[in-house]
């Protein structure tokens, strides 16, 4: 629904250049649109700002952000409010966007903002404010790095930095406008954030650990990639590898559509086993499963561990089959044998990237045992927008000092790296 009562109405927004560059050419203003249906976005623009991105693609693609809202796994019930933005010009034609939700609660994020929500409220609840419900602009339960200010990859690079600021204006205004504590946008690219922070958004800084195949000369096999590590750590993989195969586990890899109901039925109930074991419900339904199967259909790869004619075991990757990159991002199992884990989510399928040639495997958020196996540290960013001015000035103060400590971190994992010193950038 385009410029809810709720919402800032639609507001000119002038390019420094004319659009000459964007698929039909038009200097008039830009305005901004909010939308609490996703269906309101037509799917085909909506891709084309999302096959742009450098990270999360898959994700950011108008049938896998669907999926998430239509099974019921990121809605207005389970505390996901769409409200998604778009940047539209004259015609209606969408030239940027950002899915954003107003956020209930904290949950699914892996950005942790629940200290700053106890701390708002302690202070300002007497006076009848509340820290949620909050502006959330992020994919749903991924970690991904890469835009959430998306952008058409026709305009140029001082217009994209004037769409980014436009944008980030809308959520503060929409934060002012309806009462609202903050807005936030998570695991942003490095441009977004040079723009957030020229905004006067506190950047927040993180880190996880990605593997990266070598640019020059790409790892022919599993071995060349443990040939590349130190004797200690080459080892310590055999040795957990070994641990699997011997106690009887083999593999089979599902890639596309190979990946039949029952598969996902089975996924499905593995990936629930992991939260419920944490006294946790899952955040994805199994609907979303076969929704997100139907929106990227070649977008999946699943490795299911057998034992003794029994499957025990599965993890899914999601693929980015233009950029050749792989996020691993689900798993669980129904029994518990030693070095399972690290088989299923390391070890299959840093095998697979380095078959398919893949450039680049993300392991998820956090994980400090990743470094051991080859993921190497990457620092992330987001960008938030606090209204209180005394929350604001606290929550900066706090920023700066993990901002020195996670460099501190991050040099401290560089020199503990798995990697021989010849192939310290693979």
């Amino acid at each position: 629904m385009d410029d809810t009562p709720s919402a800032p109405r639609p507001t000119p927004f002038h390019t420094q250049a004319s659009l000459s560059a964007a698929p039909h050419p038009d200097p008039t203003p830009l305005t901004i649109h909010w939308h609490d249906r996703l269906s309101e976005i037509d799917a085909a623009q909506w891709d084309a700002l999302a096959d742009a991105a450098s990270g999360g693609v898959p994700f950011l693609r108008h049938g896998v952000l669907a999926a998430f809202i239509d099974s019921g796994s990121a809605c207005a019930d389970t505390g996901w409010q769409p409200r998604f933005l778009t940047l539209r010009d004259a015609t209606g034609r969408i030239l940027a966007g950002s899915p954003v939700f107003l956020k209930a609660h904290s949950y699914g994020e892996y950005v942790f903002d629940w200290a700053w929500a106890d701390a708002h409220d302690r202070a300002l609840r007497r006076h009848g404010h509340r820290y949620y419900p909050k502006l959330l602009g992020a994919i749903p339960f991924s970690p991904i790095p890469g835009e959430r200010l998306l952008v058409h990859p026709a305009l140029g690079e001082s217009q994209r930095r004037e769409a980014h600021a436009r944008m980030l204006l809308a959520l503060q205004e929409a934060c002012m406008a309806q009462g609202l504590s903050s807005a936030h946008v998570l695991f942003l690219s490095d441009a977004e954030a040079q723009s957030a922070a020229a905004a006067g958004w506190l950047i927040r800084h993180g880190v996880q650990f990605h593997w990266q195949n070598r640019q020059d000369e790409p790892y022919p096999d599993f071995e060349a990639f443990l040939a590349s590590l130190t004797r200690d750590r080459r080892k310590k993989i055999q040795q957990e590898r070994r641990k699997v195969r011997d106690a009887g586990v083999h593999f089979d890899i599902l890639t596309g559509p190979e990946i039949q109901a029952a598969d996902w039925d089975f996924f499905h109930r593995c990936y629930s086993q992991t939260y419920l074991e944490r006294g946790q419900q899952p955040y994805l339904t199994r609907d979303f499963w076969r929704l997100a199967a139907q929106a990227v259909p070649d977008g999946w790869v699943l490795f299911v561990a057998s034992h003794e004619g029994r499957r025990i075991a599965s993890a899914l990757l999601a693929v980015d089959t233009q950029a050749r990159v792989a996020y691993g991002r689900y798993w669980g199992a129904l029994a518990n044998l030693s070095c399972l884990h690290f088989e299923a989510c390391y070890y299959q399928p840093l095998q697979w990237c380095i078959a398919q040639g893949m450039r680049r495997f993300e392991g998820g958020a956090q994980g400090e045992h990743k470094l051991s196996r080859g993921l190497l540290p990457v620092a992330t960013q987001s960008a938030h927008w606090i209204s209180h001015p005394g929350l604001r000035d606290a929550a900066s103060d706090f920023l700066m000092r993990e901002k020195q400590g996670v460099a501190s971190y991050i040099d401290e994992l560089d020199e503990r790296s798995p990697f021989k010193p010849q192939d310290q950038t693979p």
